[in-house]
């Protein structure tokens, strides 16, 4: 047991470098960005980046899971590059249908979604970063599959260093507009794709099967759905800004959404350790025992990780960013638990995955979609930024609960969900009284008066049980 933990910490820890990298790149752009482009402008690129997630959860298709599975479940060399090949040419094929969708209507999307025709040339940028974005990423994820996690690291490093350097280059000396910054990050995934080409080249080679195809959609198609009310549910909230409000108050949020981004400094590591690990230890007996140690261990990292944020949302704000942001902070430390909890649902989840009872999960995000509007509807006119993140928060918690019921059902771990709740509940309560203290100026004492407070619940749930349980045949 010991070796297989060692071995997905060592990974995470790559991993967490990586993107405690490229975050921190991204953190320190952000009021590059911003000092460049009014509130309005950074409206603009917020929304064209939710149209863009939108059309990359349309491209993968659920084929990420997919390729996960069957990648494993053959050990045939040739069979694991078709898997790779036929991937890759059916999210081509996705990003080829919607070049056609803006070449006959792009001016006509551009005035109803940026509220300008003349911004159709971003919709033809984007879609070319798209394109090249695909390949880098089912490269990428073969080499995760292979444990190469040095080349995954070294590579998406470079492509953040790059896209962070030629669109402020972009920016200040070609156009300080965002088609200065998506021409910026247009060139950089140009670059990495010609220093790539020689390791990609293999995948590219067209060798499409239809068996092979046919394997993987009916895998993954039951996912797609389910990635279509990730993007509602994530994104949704903006639409209904911009609709109820303004571009302004959508840059605004926007900020608030990218700051809380900090939270998968800690995350995102693991989460692209966790499929290849989860999947290689899952026929292990004791393998109910990990993950009951890792889901406790990674909802406390977590929680103290959207503490940390609630602390310095704040200084952040009035540090980096002009003083026409600095009302993002009240939202960042929610927002930033909404970012975990989008997370760990794929933790919690590793039954319905191994028992091929993915189907679940599309159906419970569907009816979150679903939660997920009616809430925006109901609060966004009224509260707006906070009617947003009271939808976001209600959605994902209704979510993450009944998935996981549901993969405890067919494949159980032995860990607390009333002690997983009782944390949860009572972080919502620290950060909602660090945020009040900000927010009234009461002082740092009552900021660790919160503090102290989340600190004797964690020691109250007696949290330390779940971590020494045993299988009852492990020797200890």
């Amino acid at each position: 047991m010991l070796s297989q933990i060692k071995r997905l910490g060592a990974d995470s820890l790559l991993y967490a470098f990586m993107n405690v990298g490229t975050k921190l790149i991204a953190f320190i752009m952000l009021p590059v960005y911003t000092s460049f482009l009014s509130k309005t402008q950074y409206g603009i690129v917020d929304i064209l980046d939710r149209l863009t997630s939108m059309l990359t959860f349309l491209v993968i298709f659920g084929t990420d899971s997919a390729l996960s599975f069957y990648y494993y479940d053959t050990k045939d060399e040739n069979k694991r590059l078709l898997y790779v090949q036929n991937v890759m040419y059916f999210r081509l094929f996705v990003v080829a249908i919607l070049f056609l969708l803006v070449v006959v209507a792009g001016p006509w999307f551009a005035e109803k979604i940026l509220e300008n025709s003349r911004y159709v040339d971003l919709l033809y940028v984007n879609l070319f970063t798209l394109l090249l974005d695909t390949i880098f990423v089912v490269v990428t994820t073969v080499m995760r599959f292979e444990f190469q996690t040095k080349k995954v690291v070294l590579f998406t490093v470079l492509k953040m260093l790059l896209v962070a350097f030629l669109s402020y280059m972009a920016l200040k000396f070609f156009s300080s507009t965002p088609s200065g910054l998506f021409m910026g990050r247009l060139v950089s995934s140009v670059v990495v794709f010609v220093l790539m080409l020689r390791m990609t080249w293999n995948y590219l080679k067209f060798r499409i099967q239809w068996p092979i195809l046919k394997e993987i959609l009916v895998y993954a198609a039951p996912l797609a759905p389910t990635s279509i009310a990730f993007w509602v549910i994530s994104n949704s909230s903006t639409f209904f800004i911009q609709g109820f409000s303004s571009l302004e108050e959508v840059g605004v949020f926007g900020v608030a959404l990218r700051l809380a981004m900090m939270i998968t400094l800690v995350t995102s590591g693991v989460q692209m350790a966790w499929r290849p690990y989860s999947m290689s230890v899952k026929d292990k007996e004791d393998s109910p025992y990990i993950f009951a140690k890792i889901y406790m261990a990674l909802l406390l990292l977590g929680l103290f990780g959207v503490m940390v944020v609630a602390t310095v949302s704040p200084w952040v704000m009035k540090t980096f960013f002009a003083p026409s942001y600095y009302e993002a902070y009240q939202y960042v430390a929610f927002l930033s638990c909404v970012t975990f909890l989008n997370f760990y649902y794929l933790i919690i989840s590793v039954g319905l995955f191994f028992k091929k009872e993915t189907g679940y999960i599309t159906r419970i995000f569907a009816m979150a979609a679903l939660l997920n509007i009616g809430l925006n509807f109901a609060l966004v006119p009224f509260f707006t930024g906070w009617g947003a993140v009271i939808a976001n928060m209600a959605t994902y918690v209704f979510a993450v609960s009944f998935i996981f019921r549901k993969s405890q059902q067919v494949y159980y771990v032995p860990v607390s969900f009333a002690k997983m709740a009782f944390l949860f509940v009572n972080t919502l309560i620290s950060t909602s009284a660090i945020v009040y203290v900000q927010e009234t100026k009461m002082g740092a004492t009552f900021i660790l008066l919160s503090w102290v407070y989340f600190l004797i619940m964690v020691l109250a749930s007696r949290v330390d049980r779940e971590f020494r349980r045993q299988p009852a045949t492990e020797n200890l």
